[in-house]
């Protein structure tokens, strides 16, 4: 690789360790802290950066605490107060079913005088596992599977999930009351609908069991019949907006994509680089969303438009994948995939796509890096990128290439970062 490249592949490093920092919790948090009540302090939640957040709560609240909050095995964090329960994530187990009752049992009894923190981040989905009557643990683990085979957009995705759950959809603010409920998020969804993200356990949902009935059948998404069963039981609809036993409840949103893109552009800006930042909503198969970008970006460098060189283009969101292969990897490893034979070796373009988690899909990767040479590099290691894309196993690829970028659990999400830089 030349120096050049050398040099892109490192200011892209720094653009999505940026775009992380700007999320964490404990630069995040404390300046959203709500009044101290006159009674107790319970503080429950769930997330890949829950247990982060309640490091940082522990750090910045004036007083006693206590409750349960529950994050992905392996993201946990030392706390004094605050218990941290450690589950599955993407599909829940048995810790998760455990941690979600506990959690609940910490609601039991409380007062007007109380005061309930919810803390929640992106994977609270999976973690609050709280299957409904006559529905399996095994039944809820199938529907999970199922849902991330689909390919179906995340909000799909948390409509079903809301509507078979003891605690999504709002349910976990009914269960505060008559505590108020002030939630704290950090958004991994497109367009920071509170009521999305974690599938909104302290948020009024307007979403029917119908529109869960609908999404599975749209998809061609085959549950369990305990599932199907429940969908048709009226005890399956979820709080609505205008039901006044949410009245106790809010929601501060305290890191979003965009405030992650936005420090990702001041970086490269200081650097006098051109910045573009295409939005942070950008939904859809992953090896298309690359096909425009990579489009963007060459229009960059043969024609100065939308901008010229030296110009970088920034995107967040959540891409999907329909699984059709057996190989490992998740969206971003995908994207980048289909972005490096989309560029075709094009000079001058390099890119980054990353989870801001760490964790793209299940791997223990976050995403990869891709420049000039990814094609020559693979043909001459014998590997064929289009057979890898064919058989989503983005991973592979990217691994015998030693192009892999690995962080380890950040602690935070706010969703996929991308950044392609064009010099």
């Amino acid at each position: 690789m030349s120096h050049s490249t050398d040099d892109a592949r490192r200011l892209l490093d720094h653009l999505f360790r940026a775009a992380v920092d700007r999320a964490r919790p404990d630069t995040s948090l404390a300046g959203h802290l709500p009044p101290k009540p006159k009674g107790r302090t319970v503080v429950i939640g769930a997330g890949k950066a829950s247990a982060a957040m309640a490091r940082a709560l522990e750090a910045a609240w004036d007083g006693p605490l206590e409750g349960v909050v529950l994050t992905r095995t392996g993201h946990g964090e030392d706390t004094r107060q605050i218990r941290i329960v450690e589950a599955s994530h993407p599909v829940p187990d048995q810790a998760g079913v455990d941690g979600t009752a506990e959690m609940l049992a910490c609601l039991d009894g409380l007062t007007e005088a109380d005061l309930v923190i919810c803390l929640l981040s992106g994977g609270g989905s999976a973690l609050l596992a709280g299957p409904p009557p006559g529905v399996s643990l095994e039944d809820l683990q199938a529907l999970s599977r199922a849902l991330l085979r689909s390919g179906a957009p995340i909000s799909d995705m948390n409509t079903v999930r809301k509507h078979v759950s003891t605690v999504a959809g709002g349910r976990l603010a009914l269960a505060a009351a008559p505590a108020p409920i002030v939630t704290l998020a950090i958004s991994d969804v497109p367009g920071d609908d509170p009521a999305v993200i974690a599938s909104g356990p302290t948020v009024a949902d307007a979403t029917t069991a119908a529109d869960a009935r609908a999404i599975l059948e749209a998809h061609g998404i085959a549950v369990p019949a305990s599932i199907t069963h429940w969908l048709t039981d009226p005890a399956a609809e979820t709080p609505k907006p205008d039901d006044p036993a949410l009245a106790h409840a809010s929601c501060r949103l305290i890191a979003t994509p965009m405030m992650s893109l936005e420090a990702a552009a001041a970086l490269a800006e200081e650097k006098g680089i051109r910045t573009l930042v295409l939005g942070d909503r950008i939904e859809g198969e992953a090896r298309e969303v690359a096909k425009v970008l990579a489009a963007i970006a060459i229009s960059c460098a043969t024609h100065a438009r939308p901008l010229s060189a030296p110009c970088l283009i920034l995107s967040g969101g959540e891409t999907t994948v329909t699984v059709r292969g057996n190989g490992r990897g998740g969206r971003n490893t995908e994207f980048q995939l289909a972005l490096a034979l989309a560029l075709d070796g094009h000079p001058g373009i390099s890119a980054i796509a990353g989870d801001t988690d760490g964790i793209d899909g299940s791997e223990d990767n976050a995403g990869a890096l891709v420049d000039p040479t990814t094609l020559a590099r693979a043909r001459a290691a014998g590997l064929d990128p289009r057979a890898f894309l064919a058989d989503n196993d983005g991973y592979g690829f990217f691994s015998v290439l030693g192009d892999l970028v690995v962080t380890g659990p950040t602690r935070t999400n706010v969703n996929d970062f991308r950044a392609i830089l064009i010099t």
